[in-house]
């Protein structure tokens, strides 16, 4: 999402991704469309097969269970999200089975609250996460963070504007605006947005923004008319107006910043994680997981697969 410093959000709720993700928890409708398919589901993705090497640097407790827990908040589609079967899909989650097939291990995903991630890697119920973190000063204190793909933040209103909703995020000011609970887009409306407001003597946007645990539900209510605008990390923005024609996207990208793969503090996988990275970027397997979910405008090139390198 730029899923942000804090923590984010319920991430059990089935997701029927469809016009835009799934089953919306605030209304009664349901959202229409395709059940959790890839934007480019046709798309070829070679296999991956281990590589010696790099399964080397695979710690020997984890090289002994020959598996690892990923833990993701199963609502950000195209992120991570779950299909019509109840499958965890997504871009995240073709590039983490591949990143591990690299290092010659299994994976089992998890759906995780967003907010209970980083103490549960902690707290070792996790080995890992892959679940849309942005990459952050903050987060660095207590996870180590692979980089991986760079997203920004969009706005999302309904086709056609009828609100006349502004294309920049400072200009929201007084409209109803539809955010997932303790996202970036979230602190950004507490902490940026709003102030600038009050500042300017401009209404506020009221609640500081319609909070939702899962973006889902966030994108039901812009959908359903009960919001006029939504914030959210870019690819969710793209994929949710490519799902549903009533919705239209405003502006360009701002707040570009990397997204990470988040590891315990100082273990050795973090590592190894980051060499699989590179192998999969150089050998075209990434590329071809991006683009089979619509989103390799966010793709970086191995040398920008960085540890612990935030801005801020």
């Amino acid at each position: 999402m730029a899923h942000t410093l804090t923590s984010r959000l319920t991430a059990t709720g089935a997701v029927v991704a469809a016009g835009a993700l799934l089953l919306t928890g605030c209304g009664s409708s349901k959202i229409s469309g395709n059940s959790g398919a890839a934007p480019n589901a046709s798309a070829s993705v070679s296999a991956v097969t281990a590589d010696p090497s790099l399964a080397a640097m695979v710690p020997a407790a984890l090289k002994s269970k020959g598996t690892v827990t990923i833990a993701t908040d199963s609502t950000y589609a195209p992120a991570e999200f779950k299909d019509a079967s109840g499958k965890i899909v997504g871009f995240d989650i073709d590039l983490g089975d591949a990143i591990f097939a690299k290092l010659g291990l299994k994976t089992t995903w998890q759906s995780a609250d967003f907010g209970s991630i980083i103490g549960g890697i902690a707290a070792k119920k996790y080995d890992l996460s892959l679940s849309s973190f942005t990459d952050t000063k903050e987060r660095e204190k207590t996870i180590d963070l692979v980089q991986y793909y760079a997203a920004g933040e969009a706005i999302a209103t309904l086709a056609g504007n009828p609100d006349k909703v502004p294309s920049t995020a400072n200009d929201l000011c007084g409209f109803k605006v539809a955010v997932q609970t303790n996202t970036t887009e979230s602190d950004e409306i507490k902490n940026t947005i709003n102030p600038g407001c009050k500042k300017a003597g401009k209404p506020e946007i009221p609640n500081n923004g319609d909070q939702f645990d899962a973006q889902s539900d966030a994108t039901s209510a812009l959908i359903s008319k009960r919001d006029q605008a939504m914030l959210a990390d870019s690819p969710v923005v793209d994929y949710a107006v490519k799902q549903n024609s009533s919705l239209m996207k405003l502006g360009e990208n701002y707040n570009v910043a990397p997204y990470g793969i988040a590891l315990p503090k100082g273990t050795q996988l973090t590592q190894a994680v980051q060499a699989a990275v590179k192998a999969l970027i150089q050998d075209g397997t990434y590329g071809q997981i991006l683009n089979k979910w619509g989103v390799q405008s966010g793709a970086i090139t191995a040398d920008k697969v960085l540890i612990n390198a935030a801005a801020s």
